[in-house]
């Protein structure tokens, strides 16, 4: 699907072939899993609790037995991230992302990379921690999807894979260009303060409204008394 966008001389100095695959961060991968089978465990005794005791508590039975599915999900998926979570696939022109248990390909004429944020909870985990090494974040979207991929220098196995990452996607989207495409859903912009300030009205243009108004309902109620 050609969007009219490409620059064909940057898509030349592309890779032609081959598959750059990005695993997850090792250390966070442990913990995964070290989390999760002390919770299956834990949830495994507590079915059993429930289901055996005398009064059979066959909800709070449930509910642990739920709690140990998902835990076990969880750990299966920390096998597959250790292979990779992101994937840029030169063979087939497109960028796969590992989302739970399943795969998102974004071809490259339809994909954007930009430079990602962290939402409140991290920025303030993140400040509270005074790290000195930053972390940076990384947005990789199908511009004419609405859904999009953010990852990061904590997610991925190393800090170099991730500027790796960035570099390649960053020349897949320049050169591909989908986000000039009149069809892209642009990411949401806050207005600029000059925006505001142009569209804000001042206590004299407020009054002058209020008045108007004022004085368009008092006639409308001496033109009724006048029909009466």
């Amino acid at each position: 699907m050609a969007t009219g966008f490409e620059n064909n001389e940057l898509i030349a100095k592309l890779p032609t072939e081959g598959v750059h695959c990005f695993a997850a961060n090792d250390k966070q991968i442990k913990t995964r899993r070290i989390v999760t089978v002390i919770l299956m465990v834990i949830f495994a005794v507590l079915a059993v609790l429930f289901f055996v005791s005398t009064s059979q508590q066959i909800a709070l039975g449930s509910a642990a037995c739920a709690g140990f599915v998902i835990c076990l999900l969880v750990f299966i998926q920390t096998f597959l991230i250790a292979k990779f979570r992101v994937a840029v696939d030169y063979n087939e022109k497109k960028v796969v992302l590992r989302y739970r248990f399943s795969l998102i390909d974004i071809p490259f004429e339809s994909f954007d990379a930009r430079e990602g944020e962290p939402d409140k909870a991290e920025e303030m985990l993140e400040n509270a921690s005074n790290n000195a090494t930053k972390t940076e974040y990384l947005v990789l979207d199908n511009v004419f999807d609405e859904a999009c991929y953010q990852t990061s220098t904590k997610d991925l196995a190393s800090r170099e894979d991730f500027f790796q990452l960035k570099k390649e996607t960053f020349d897949i989207a320049e050169a591909y260009g989908a986000r000039n495409s009149e069809n892209a859903i642009k990411p949401n912009t806050a207005p600029s303060k000059g925006d505001i300030k142009a569209s804000e009205l001042n206590d004299a243009d407020i009054d002058s409204i209020v008045e108007e108004a004022t004085n368009e309902h008092e006639q409308e109620k001496k033109d009724k008394r006048n029909e009466e």
